[in-house]
């Protein structure tokens, strides 16, 4: 993983909420927030919250209590923003270091944030010495690229235009984290004893531009580009755009989604 991965900072942040958020983070977010209401928790602590995507469902649901972090301080801020509700605190912190008491939470969640952390292992284990007993640790993950079509067509198209300097971060990091007996070693590496990944499947709609921005523009693949010796944000954004066209036709689109959800608990 480059250093550059988890940095969502300059305009990303914005980029992301107004694209990516109905685009895709939207439906996984409601599944979420279902299965962690349904442990009627008092108190929970969401890690990488991003824009608060997920944050604004738990509310949405009724959690009374949440904690919500993330690694960047402009995340938060625009989550903030984004969500005034007094049963949210909002906080900057690393989920592989969380400045919080031991067994202090019911549950702990991440939408699509581990495959961002350097070393899962520990940040499960943070996950779990701040659950109280008998709680559960929620997270979701991209399941693989070639599951989420409009995602694959832009790294291919990209890789197509460049293959000397091939871009990485989308199958890299975002892609990279599907495997079930992976993902359960490393939860039981963190403490975790009772295990389950589940396949979800869902849609995403969007148009050819929103997508190529949302992508090249709304994630840290943005920094990537910025530092190609050929591609450039701007160009990479062109040649997304008309690999999806190409592909999906003018106007509005509906592409398949698949991600990963799992559950963990310790005795």
């Amino acid at each position: 993983m480059a250093v550059t991965d988890s940095a969502f900072v300059g305009s990303i942040p914005e980029i992301y909420e107004r694209l990516l958020a109905p685009m895709i983070f939207a439906e996984p977010a409601r599944h979420t927030a279902a299965a962690v209401m349904a442990n009627r928790p008092t108190a929970v602590l969401e890690t990488a919250a991003g824009t608060g995507v997920l944050t604004r469902a738990l509310v949405e649901s009724g959690a009374a209590n949440v904690t919500a972090t993330d690694l960047n301080q402009p995340m938060i801020d625009l989550a903030k923003s984004l969500c005034r509700s007094p049963t949210v605190r909002w906080q900057v912190a690393d989920a592989l270091d969380l400045p919080l008491p031991d067994r202090s939470f019911d549950v702990v969640v991440c939408q699509f944030g581990v495959m961002f952390f350097p070393d899962r292992p520990r940040g499960y284990a943070e996950a779990r010495r701040v659950l109280r007993p008998g709680g559960a640790f929620f997270f979701t993950a991209w399941d693989r690229i070639e599951s989420n079509p409009a995602w694959c067509v832009v790294s291919d198209a990209l890789n197509d235009e460049s293959p000397e300097s091939p871009i990485r971060f989308l199958r890299r990091t975002p892609y990279s984290y599907f495997d079930a007996d992976r993902i359960a070693a490393d939860l039981r590496a963190g403490g975790f004893e009772d295990i389950t990944v589940e396949t979800v499947a869902g849609s995403s709609e969007s148009t050819a531009l929103d997508t190529a921005t949302a992508v090249c523009q709304g994630t840290p693949l943005r920094t990537e580009l910025e530092a190609h010796p050929v591609l450039g944000v701007e160009h990479a954004t062109a040649i997304a755009a008309r690999a999806l066209r190409d592909r999906f036709g003018d106007g509005r689109f509906r592409v398949p989604t698949s991600w990963v959800h799992v559950t963990a608990r310790f005795a």
